[in-house]
């Protein structure tokens, strides 16, 4: 397959393009930094620089056309301000949504944030983050032309990887490592059968392939 991630230099998707190009899939990484280039290089997939707060849609689509899948992992970052969250979390992501549609990538996987909601109250920044990780999500779920999974883990620890998570609709809040966020990542890309499920991610016990079986009703 050929995988093009969005936010390539995110702590969660350079851990999915080292298992995805370990596999054999061919990876591309939309950076935003010439200098994130190398990084990319060493996890095995192709460094794109595009910033996705001032491009365009046709411009977002030529470096899709030909993906057979996309992952929107980017994300203004926790130091960023309430605009960020916007333009990025929200404004990128449906971006990066609608360019899919444009070069006819159907397979396309979000990564959320548990209790995003485009309802979400508050001034906060977090606040802001929830209510823009929500609209965005309610916008990709609005388009058919996508076959769309959106995966929403609970508080992300760099502690190692366990292999075992819980992978629901509803799990309830709970910590969840990002090297499991990853290879649920990865797994959901291949597992078409999850198109039209939101999913909660937190740690548990159930290993990785298994769960997302189970939620694609394998």
């Amino acid at each position: 397959m050929r995988i093009v991630i969005a936010g390539g230099h995110g702590q969660i998707a350079l851990r999915l393009e080292r298992l995805l190009a370990a596999r054999g899939d061919e990876v591309a990484g939309i950076i935003r930094k010439a200098e994130q280039a190398d990084e990319l290089r060493q996890a095995g997939a192709e460094p794109v620089v595009l910033d996705l707060e001032s491009a365009s849609v046709d411009e977002v689509a030529e470096r899709l056309r030909g993906a057979d899948a996309a992952v929107f992992a980017a994300g203004a970052g926790p130091g960023s301000g309430a605009a960020r969250k916007d333009t990025v979390d929200k404004a990128a992501a449906v971006l990066f949504a609608d360019a899919a549609v444009r070069a006819g990538v159907r397979r396309f996987v979000v990564v959320s944030s548990m209790g995003a909601d485009p309802r979400h109250q508050g001034d906060e920044i977090f606040d802001v983050y929830l209510r823009a990780k929500g609209e965005a999500d309610a916008y990709v779920r609005g388009l058919d032309a996508l076959d769309w999974t959106i995966l929403r883990p609970g508080q992300l620890t760099d502690d190692a990887g366990t292999g075992l998570v819980r992978l629901e609709a509803r799990t309830g809040r709970g910590p969840i490592p990002r090297d499991d966020v990853a290879a649920v990542l990865a797994e959901l890309v291949d597992t078409s059968a999850t198109a039209g499920l939101t999913l909660e991610l937190i740690g548990g016990p159930v290993p990785v392939s298994m769960a997302v079986k189970s939620v694609a009703g394998n």
